[in-house]
């Protein structure tokens, strides 16, 4: 009967865990080896506050891709917002984006209308209706600082 020394069975142990590791990274981490799954697309907004690198695009309340890259377009001095979507989905010219938070202070995340009633948007191609995400703190100062109209009428005794 062979005996391993414990080098040879630490070793064994040590190229288990690294190929672990490269295993949890290329998952978590979303890489794609063999081949790219996504179609690009492109998104002009004038704020893209709160929004990341990786903050998931949704289609129906469904995650279909995800934010690749955050940039100023200079031509028309507004966000230009690199989304990477899954193929298979069809975006027509009439598609609608959004920035949303999910929940009352959670994280933001791209909202989707595919359209439908255009022709089909080419992988390439850019959104053309957006919307911009709504400034909480900005709501919050126009009520606690003024912007709110009060009635300064005495009633007659």
């Amino acid at each position: 009967m062979k005996k391993y020394s414990a080098e040879t069975v630490v070793g064994i142990f040590v190229i288990f865990g690294l190929l672990c590791v490269a295993y949890m990274t290329v998952k978590l981490g979303r890489v794609s080896l063999w081949g790219d799954d996504y179609n690009t697309f492109y998104a002009r907004f004038g704020s893209v506050s709160g929004l990341r690198v990786g903050s998931p695009v949704e289609i129906f309340g469904i995650e279909a891709g995800q934010v690749d890259r955050l940039s100023i377009d200079p031509e028309k001095q507004v966000a230009l917002v690199e989304l990477k979507i899954k193929k298979g989905i069809k975006l027509y010219d009439d598609a609608s984006a959004s920035i949303k938070t999910s929940g009352l202070i959670g994280d933001k995340f791209v909202k989707i209308e595919p359209g439908g009633g255009g022709d089909i948007l080419k992988p390439g191609g850019a959104i053309t209706e957006t919307t911009s995400p709504t400034d909480l703190e900005d709501l919050i100062s126009k009520y606690a600082f003024g912007d709110v109209k009060k009635d300064n009428k005495k009633e007659a005794k």
